[in-house]
């Protein structure tokens, strides 16, 4: 009897040692948090992701371990990584023949080492790679020319076949390329399928080796929904089948999120496990705010509540959208309403990890650690005396308030829900730096003034 005792002990502690290294491998990976599940958590603890890159397909950037060492330095855990060949210098996936055709049957060890490289490095820093599978502006117009899936350039298939053009001259507003109608749902193309499913094997033999990786299907698509849903199901399975988890979303062009494109991802949880609102981002002042904070109103009314995230912030004074004073704006906002992620948009487009990001980035970190901004909540309300898009709230009730101000100005705060002394520091936004804490005196209502011009955060706690 003893001897089936000790021989059963032995098994149940065996069974322990194959289960919780993969319990503890779960519980490593970037994931949804259970907590706050408008949050992601990295490593077991709940994570704020904020984020600046100098590209987008950043793997391929020369200097990219000092960059992130900077993004670090900064503050910074969250990068964007398209899938992307389109700038000079960058590498294609596929290895080119002698003859100048690709042979998209056999890979250019060159490219993968260099995301191996750079999926390795974010890891090393705890950073938080968003991938986006495909690069929707490499499949049209010029770069379409060069792209190896074009017929013309690869000696694996034709046009007749792939019913591929080798020639797409439209935006990709229009839709104009074959090559993202090929899943089942829709011209079920199985030889061009093939390789595509070929190239997301490779990507994902790398990728989850990781567990510092979200999955973005497309970047701006305007294809059918049965496109992405497709994908993210497929890459979902594959990580199943090694044992780990995928968390997939999909980021649509349309800007205005009430429209039926961003319907998709809000209402296929069990597909997306997160909502990407960059295009919320070309909105500006009250408007951004506002349609922010009622899409998440949205997913919880529906019990779909997730993470939002932001893998674009646009905004740079050169560039073709927004200024960087609005930029500045929409990144700060995004944190105070509560989205679980904010990255400037790289230049001329945004602020990429210029100086201003950098400080900006470092102040939001900043806050996060002074403030518990897991469980508080974006609150406009509680202000009066404010004219439109001057400040902007987040209060973590009756213990946390957070007033920011993007062009300096002074609005009046509800307070009466404190007890005791309060107090009250300031943080000079574009310097990064903290004024020393002053005790004030509670009142029902309270002035508050900004020291300047230009962006300014008021936090006031209960002592």
């Amino acid at each position: 009897m003893k001897t089936k005792r000790i021989r059963m002990y032995i098994s149940i502690l065996f069974i322990l040692f194959l289960t919780i290294p993969s319990m503890n491998l779960y519980a490593q990976e970037i994931q949804v948090s259970e907590q706050y599940p408008t949050y992601f958590e990295y490593q077991g603890k709940p994570v704020l992701l904020l984020g600046g890159t100098v590209d987008d397909n950043l793997f391929q950037i020369v200097g990219l371990e000092q960059h992130l060492d900077l993004l670090v330095a900064s503050g910074g855990n969250y990068v964007r990584n398209t899938m992307s060949s389109r700038d000079e210098g960058n590498l294609w996936p596929f290895h080119m023949q002698e003859d100048g055709l690709y042979d998209l049957n056999r890979w250019n060890d060159a490219y993968w080492e260099r995301f191996d490289d750079f999926l390795k490095a974010c890891e090393e820093r705890d950073i938080i790679v968003q991938i986006e599978i495909w690069a929707t502006f490499d499949f049209y117009r010029d770069i379409w020319a060069v792209n190896p899936f074009n017929p013309k350039n690869n000696r694996n298939y034709d046009t007749a076949r792939t019913k591929l053009h080798t020639v797409v001259p439209t935006h990709p507003i229009f839709r104009g390329n074959p090559f993202f109608w090929s899943v089942p749902e829709m011209d079920n193309n199985a030889q061009l399928m093939n390789y595509q499913q070929s190239f997301v094997d490779k990507l994902l033999s790398y990728s989850l080796q990781y567990g510092n990786v979200l999955y973005c299907m497309d970047n701006e698509t305007s294809v059918t929904a049965s496109w992405g849903r497709f994908w993210a199901k497929y890459i979902k399975m594959k990580a199943r089948l090694a044992d780990r988890k995928a968390l997939c979303t999909e980021m649509w062009d349309s800007w205005d999120l009430s429209r039926p494109q961003h319907f998709e991802t809000m209402h296929h949880p069990e597909i997306y496990d997160f909502v990407d609102i960059s295009q919320n981002n070309h909105q500006t002042g009250d408007n951004h705010w506002e349609n922010g904070i009622n899409q998440m109103k949205n997913l919880d009314k529906l019990g779909y509540l997730r993470p939002l995230t932001n893998v674009k912030v646009y905004g740079n004074d050169g560039g073709r959208h927004k200024t960087t004073q609005q930029g500045i704006e929409a990144f700060i906002r995004n944190v105070l309403m509560g989205c679980a992620s904010s990255r400037f948009h790289r230049p001329t487009s945004g602020q990429g990890l210029n100086e201003k990001a950098q400080k900006v980035i470092r102040s939001m970190r900043d806050l996060s650690t002074k403030v518990n901004v897991f469980e508080s909540e974006p609150y406009n309300e509680l202000l009066s005396d404010r004219d439109p898009a001057e400040a902007y709230c987040m209060v973590l009730p009756g213990r946390e308030y957070v007033v920011y101000f993007p062009e300096g100005g002074s609005v009046s705060l509800y307070y009466a829900a404190f007890r005791g002394n309060v107090s009250l520091e300031w943080c000079d936004v574009l310097k990064a730096e903290w004024s020393e804490a002053v005790t004030i005196e509670p009142t029902a209502i309270i002035e508050l003034e900004c020291p300047g011009e230009g962006h300014w955060i008021a936090l006031l706690k209960t002592e």
